[in-house]
């Protein structure tokens, strides 16, 4: 039976039979090893999130013939998935019935998956752990996925360029851009190495001023991979990410007494701040901690004034105060 078209778009497929079932049949109709399971589990979580990546583009970052990519999305159908197609992009519909059950194979949020690489990331060269942590997430987790879907458009594809040069240890040229401090638009000579919470900021070892500095994504206009690979990663620093998610390479210390609204305001809102806040009465908490800029710290005070009171320090109140002087004559 042939299925009808709409709007470029093919749904199939409404089987509700177990994902264990489905992975039996796949092994069955292929004699698949693990490396083949694993790189199905990453085709079909790339396909999960897919709104750009081609047929050709799966095959290359999985290292499949484009006959198998084709082949494996025809099994997805005859096991039950709900495959989508608009022009040569193919995508997994969330309202196939196994998706609950891949959502338990994947324990990590997108956030909670960066940051679990993050850490990674931060061991040792020399721990033999370190490789086959990363293995093991990078099996279920493609990271230039979580970037499509945290970030879009141009910084979607500056961001996966970035990503790629990082993989690689090249360097990049950032094209013509718009600095904030120095007020010029122009290229940047870089050493890629890391990204802030949301892929917000990159750290990167610029060449020509010889240190380490954030550039904001979304004041990049183009990215371009060099041949060139690093040559200064020993000098590779990134900074301090503060509770409020503001990055730098300074810590000032501050010290605010909140009220019960405020307190539980600030750990719904920034759930790291909770291992800094004590307690002292029913109603009166402590927030002891060391920020990266008076920034973030400074717009949750700045909402919340009849809750707060600044304890340390006074360059932070003369901060609020400023703000504060220009809020009422604007």
């Amino acid at each position: 039976m042939h299925h009808q078209r709409r709007n470029n778009e093919d749904s199939e497929g409404n089987g509700i039979a177990p994902l264990s079932s489905f992975l039996e049949k796949i092994n069955n109709r292929y004699n698949m090893d693990q490396p083949k399971i694993e790189r199905l589990l990453r085709l079909m979580k790339m396909m999960t999130d897919n709104v750009s990546y081609t047929i050709s583009d799966l095959s290359e970052r999985l290292d499949m013939s484009v006959r198998t990519i084709y082949r494996y999305i025809d099994t997805f159908r005859e096991a039950g998935f709900i495959v989508k197609k608009q022009g040569d992009v193919f995508r997994l519909d969330k309202s196939s019935p196994y998706f609950k059950d891949i959502s338990q194979l994947i324990h990590f949020t997108e956030e909670e998956a960066y940051i679990l690489k993050s850490a990674i990331e931060s061991i040792d060269e020399s721990n033999l752990l370190k490789q086959n942590l990363k293995k093991k997430l990078y099996t279920v987790y493609n990271y230039k996925i979580l970037a499509d879907t945290v970030v879009h458009g141009k910084d979607a594809k500056n961001v996966n360029v970035l990503i790629e040069a990082i993989e690689n240890k090249r360097q990049v040229q950032l094209c013509r851009y718009s600095s904030a401090h120095s007020k010029t638009i122009r290229d940047r000579l870089v050493e890629p190495f890391a990204f802030t919470t949301n892929y917000i900021q990159m750290w990167a070892y610029d060449l020509e001023e010889n240190n380490n500095k954030l550039f904001n994504i979304r004041r990049i206009e183009n990215v371009q991979i060099l041949p060139q690979s690093w040559q200064r990663s020993s000098e590779h620093k990134s900074g301090n990410i503060d509770i409020f998610r503001i990055s730098s390479f300074k810590q000032i210390p501050v010290k605010l007494k909140l009220d019960l609204l405020a307190a539980n305001l600030l750990t719904e809102e920034y759930p790291l701040s909770e291992k800094h806040l004590t307690k002292i009465s029913e109603n009166e908490w402590i927030l002891e901690t060391k920020v990266c800029s008076f920034e973030g710290i400074g717009r949750f005070i700045m909402g919340l004034l009849q809750n707060i009171e600044i304890l340390e320090s006074e360059e932070l109140k003369n901060f609020i105060r400023k703000k504060m002087y220009f809020s009422e004559k604007n």
